[in-house]
């Protein structure tokens, strides 16, 4: 009967050792998706051609990416990758290496576009509209 008594408090404890093991990034990641201004990426593999490369053992970290107008802001993990904007014809439209947190894209672009951000063979993408 005394192991009864002590049940909810096991339960409570494992609770909140569940709750304060989950990692604070995923949950900036889930706030930063309801703002309007993320771009929510998603990750492919650039060249399927390229040969064997061992894949890794944790899931890839899809870096995190703001737009206003045709400003956009990097998180820290995109530093030396290849920004792509492609048009709707796949057609390269403007690419550059990204060296900072903060990127200017030309005015000239306007309309609807897929964004590339290219890590490695990793390709982190998603439509936008400028």
């Amino acid at each position: 009967m005394n192991k009864n008594k002590f049940f909810p408090l096991a339960l409570l404890v494992a609770m909140f050792t569940l709750l304060s093991s989950v990692n604070a990034k995923a949950l900036n990641r889930i706030a930063s998706s309801l703002d309007s201004n993320f771009l929510p990426l998603q990750v492919r593999i650039f060249d399927p051609t390229i040969g064997n490369f061992p894949l890794p053992k944790s899931p890839v970290q899809i870096p995190e990416v703001y737009i206003e107008g045709n400003a956009l802001t990097f998180d820290d993990s995109c530093d030396n990758c290849t920004l792509r904007i492609v048009n709707g014809e796949d057609e390269v439209e403007y690419t550059t290496i990204i060296t900072s947190d903060n990127l200017v894209l030309p005015s000239t672009l306007e309309g609807e576009y897929e964004i590339q951000i290219i890590r490695n063979n990793w390709c982190f993408y998603c439509d936008i509209e400028l």
